[in-house]
């Protein structure tokens, strides 16, 4: 791994953040990528649910895994 993992945690927040919208592994390995990292499945996904049990995604959808960003009203 050569980036920290708050590093690629927050950039990806940031994106979900900004950008809203549904999110998968795909969408989020296609952001760290776009923001300079070499991100991996695994690592990515964790970083989804991360996401969603702090209250900033909420799942929608099992399988696959989609996430929605959360109501924040």
């Amino acid at each position: 791994m050569t980036e920290p993992t708050s590093t690629q945690r927050a950039d990806l927040e940031k994106a979900v953040r900004a950008l809203g919208g549904h999110w998968d592994t795909e969408r989020g390995l296609r952001t760290l990528r776009d923001a300079g990292h070499a991100p991996q499945d695994k690592h990515t996904r964790a970083i989804l649910r991360a996401l969603a049990s702090e209250g900033v995604l909420e799942k929608v959808e099992d399988r696959p895994v989609r996430y929605h960003l959360a109501d924040v009203s």
